[in-house]
């Protein structure tokens, strides 16, 4: 069994900065690609970003893309979001998953939340005007 446990999450006015990470159990994680996604009240859980096994690829969705950084520690079985320049519309629980399929050696990052099985409990992040 997997569990991941998300921590960072918080208030903090427009264009401030909040780090999250994501601690992951178990021995294979260094193989599987990590993802990050949000859901604000009312609108579905929409990814955010997401880092392959290796950590050579990454990707954004285009409203945090030069905003948003994601990086992982296989040694440490963890990922991080930098959020950096936050908005009133970044406010959303966020959320760590593990991709359902390890797709290694290949390179890859899903964007689609039914490609990812394992999911943490979810952080606050608010972002006041």
């Amino acid at each position: 069994q997997v569990q991941l446990v998300e921590s960072g999450g918080g208030l903090v006015q427009a264009g401030g900065s909040l780090r999250l990470a994501c601690a992951a159990s178990g021995r294979t994680f260094g193989t599987f690609a990590m993802g990050w996604f949000r859901q604000a009240p009312g609108k579905e859980r929409e990814f955010v970003a997401g880092i392959s096994w290796s950590g050579s690829t990454t990707s954004y969705t285009d409203s945090v893309k030069g905003r948003f950084t994601i990086s992982r520690d296989n040694a440490k079985n963890t990922v991080d979001l930098q959020m950096n320049s936050l908005k009133p519309e970044d406010t959303a629980v966020y959320y760590c998953a593990r991709e359902r399929t390890s797709r290694w050696p290949r390179e890859g990052v899903p964007q689609r939340d039914y490609e990812y099985f394992y999911w943490g409990q979810g952080t606050q992040v608010t972002v006041s005007s």
